[in-house]
C-alpha cells in the first residue's frame, strides 16, 4: 500500500511540474517572471523618441524582469497598422491615441480601474482623468489634453487693425470674423493673393470645430440624439460657402493637402490657418531659429493663437480632449500579471516626467506632479499659454466619451461616409449647403433611425 502511495505521489508531482512548465513565463501569476509589453505609438513631438528611451530606462531600474518593446509608427501609416492588428485580435499591449469606443467595442480594450490607485487618481487634475474612459470605465491614460484652434500671423493681423488680444480673450462672433476677413483679404504687390483664411480639403476638423461652435456637439449629443438634421447645420454649411464665395478661402480648397496650407501661412499668403494646435507656437519659434542661422528661407513669423468663432447666437466652444495611452489584451490572453505589469508600463509613460511631452507641446498638463515639474519651464510664448488658458475654459468635452459603443461606432462611419464626401463637395461647389443638408438628414435617418 505504501509502495503504491509513493507512486501516485510521485505521479501527481510530475503532472503537476509538467503544467507549470507548460504555462509559459509570461503567462503565469509569478510577478517576477520575465515579461515583454509591447508599444506602439508616435513622434509626439520632435525628440519624444529619446524621451521615450529615458523614461523607459527608468522604468527598468525598478523592473527589471519587464521588457518594453517599443515601435514608432509613422502619422501617415501607423492609424492602419494598428486597426489590422486590433481586427487580427494581436494589438500591441499600449497604443497611443484617445480612447474610442470602436476599441471597447472588440472586446480587447483593457479596463484599468482595478490597477489605478488613490494615489494616481488624486495626480489628476479636475476632469483630465475622465478623457481615458468611455461611458465611466477607464480605458485610457491621458498624456496630455490637445486642443484645437485657428492661429494667425501677428504682422498681418496688425496691418489689418485686427485686435487679436482682444480676440484671445473675449473670443469673436461669425459676423465678428467677417467683418475682419473682409480686411485680411487682398492683392500683395506682387499680384499674388492674401486669404483671410485657409484651411485643407481633406480633413473633418473644420466643420466639426465650426458646427460645435453652432450649438452641435458632434454629430450626436452625449444621448445619442443625432445633431446634424435642422437649421443649424444648414447655417454651418452657409457659413463655410460665404467664406468661399466671397473669395477669404481660395476656391482651390478641395484640393489643398494640409501641408499645402502650412506651406501658404509660412509664405504670408493667408493671415489665419485652421487647424492649429499650440504647439505651432514652438515650431514656428524653431523655423525662426532656422531662418536666422541660414538653414531655412522666408519669413519669420510671429504666432497668434486664436479661438474659433462661433455663431452669434450660441456660446464658444473649444474642441479639446485627451490623448495618451489605451491598454490592450490579446485574443490569445497573456494573463493578469501580464495585464499588470502593462499598466505599470502605462503608469511610467504617463508620469511626472512624461509631462514633457505637454510642455514641449504647448499643452495643458493632465496631472499636478506633471505642471510641478515644469513650472517655470513652460515653452511657447506667454499671450498664446494665456490664451489656450482662456479657451480651455469652453472646453467641449468629446461627445464619444458618454456615448455607448455602437452609436460611437455609427457616428464613426457617418462622418467617413457621409460628412467626408459632402464636405469636399462643398469646397468643391459641386453641392450646395441645402443639398448637403438634406443628404445629411436623409443619411443620419437611415443610420441612427432619427
Amino acid at each position: 500500500m505504501k509502495r503504491k502511495g509513493l507512486v501516485l505521489a510521485m505521479v501527481l508531482l510530475m503532472v503537476w511540474i509538467t503544467a507549470c512548465g507548460n504555462s509559459g513565463g509570461a503567462d503565469s501569476n509569478d510577478p517576477g517572471a520575465n515579461d515583454t509589453v509591447t508599444v506602439w505609438t508616435y513622434p509626439v513631438h520632435g525628440t519624444y523618441e529619446d524621451e521615450l528611451k529615458d523614461l523607459i530606462a527608468d522604468f527598468n531600474k525598478e523592473h527589471p524582469n519587464i521588457t518594453v518593446k517599443t515601435e514608432m509608427l509613422s502619422w501617415a501609416e501607423g492609424p492602419k497598422k494598428f486597426d489590422v492588428a486590433l481586427n487580427a485580435g494581436n494589438p500591441p499591449d499600449l497604443y497611443f491615441h484617445s480612447v474610442d469606443g470602436t476599441y471597447v467595442n472588440t472586446g480587447l480594450a483593457l479596463e484599468l480601474d482595478s490597477y489605478l490607485t488613490p494615489e494616481i487618481k488624486d495626480d489628476y487634475l479636475p476632469g483630465t482623468l475622465e478623457l481615458g474612459q468611455i461611458q465611466g470605465k477607464q480605458y485610457g491614460l491621458p498624456l496630455y489634453q490637445f486642443q484645437w484652434a485657428w492661429g494667425g500671423n501677428k504682422r498681418i493681423l496688425d496691418e489689418a487693425g485686427i485686435d487679436w488680444k482682444t480676440i484671445q480673450k473675449n473670443g469673436w462672433t461669425w459676423s465678428e470674423f467677417n467683418e475682419a476677413a473682409a480686411k485680411l483679404t487682398k492683392t500683395l504687390d506682387n499680384g499674388s493673393k492674401q486669404y483671410a483664411l485657409v484651411t485643407d480639403g481633406t480633413s473633418l476638423d473644420f466643420i466639426e470645430m465650426l458646427s460645435r461652435n453652432n450649438g452641435m456637439i458632434d454629430v450626436l449629443d452625449e444621448s445619442g440624439k443625432f445633431q446634424w438634421n435642422d437649421g443649424r447645420i444648414l447655417d454651418t454649411l452657409s457659413f463655410i460657402k460665404n467664406l468661399m464665395d466671397q473669395g477669404y478661402m481660395p476656391k482651390e480648397t478641395a484640393a489643398l493637402a494640409p501641408a499645402k496650407r502650412t506651406d501658404m501661412f509660412y509664405a504670408g499668403e493667408t493671415a489665419i490657418i485652421s487647424k492649429a494646435i499650440p504647439y505651432y507656437d514652438v515650431m514656428i519659434q524653431n523655423r525662426n531659429k532656422d531662418i536666422d542661422d541660414g538653414k531655412v528661407q522666408g519669413e519669420k513669423i510671429d504666432f497668434v493663437l486664436l479661438p474659433v468663432p462661433h455663431n452669434d447666437n450660441q456660446p464658444a466652444a473649444t474642441t479639446m480632449g485627451g490623448e495618451g495611452y489605451v491598454a490592450f489584451k490579446q485574443k490569445k490572453d497573456k494573463g493578469e500579471q501580464h495585464a499588470k505589469n502593462t499598466f505599470l508600463v502605462m503608469e511610467a509613460l504617463s508620469g511626472a516626467k512624461a509631462g514633457n511631452s505637454a510642455n514641449e507641446l504647448a499643452l495643458p498638463f493632465v496631472r499636478q506632479s506633471q505642471a510641478d515639474l515644469f513650472k517655470g519651464k513652460e515653452l511657447g510664448q506667454q499671450v498664446n499659454l494665456d490664451a489656450a488658458k482662456e479657451m480651455a475654459k469652453h472646453i467641449a468635452m468629446p461627445v464619444v466619451l458618454k456615448l455607448d459603443i455602437d452609436k460611437a461606432s455609427q457616428q464613426k462611419q457617418f462622418k467617413e461616409q457621409v460628412v467626408k464626401p459632402n464636405i469636399q463637395a462643398l469646397f468643391s461647389g459641386e453641392k450646395t449647403p441645402e443639398q448637403i443638408a438634406e443628404d445629411f438628414k436623409g443619411k443620419g435617418q437611415q443610420m441612427f433611425g432619427q
